[in-house]
């Protein structure tokens, strides 16, 4: 599975597109305390995920600071996803990166702003406080 299909599973449930440019399918019947609801709704539905919500607990688990709001690192740690510079190089492939991924500072900005308008595209719910 691509690293950003990974991030949106692990958001929006197993369900969850594994393409960059697709939305993901809905199910129907969710599991009791399955995923958020499987999958994402569509732009614009009354039912969104809470992607905070889902992040900050993901971030208390941990038990560690992590700083998913800024930081690409720390939103995949969070997600016990591969957070190495050759993850978040392919992720950057899979989004369309088109800047020097040996600029990780750069690139890590730009894969977070990504990862976020991505989010919200698909049915995530972000703070306020969160540029996409």
């Amino acid at each position: 599975m691509s690293i950003f299909g990974k991030i949106m599973g692990a958001i929006f449930g197993t369900s969850a597109s594994a393409t960059p440019g697709s939305t993901p399918a809905t199910n129907s019947a969710p599991a009791p305390g399955s995923a958020p609801a499987g999958a994402a709704p569509g732009p614009g539905s009354a039912d969104s995920v809470d992607v905070a919500a889902i992040l900050d607990k993901a971030v208390a688990a941990k038990g560690e600071k992590l700083e998913w709001k800024t930081s690409i690192v720390d939103m995949m740690k969070a997600l016990d996803i591969d957070s190495s510079l050759t993850a978040r190089k392919e992720l950057a492939k899979e989004l369309g990166y088109t800047g020097d991924t040996n600029d990780s500072a750069t690139m890590n900005i730009w894969l977070h702003k990504q990862m976020m308008a991505k989010l919200a595209a698909n049915g995530g719910k972000l703070p306020a406080d969160i540029k996409h």
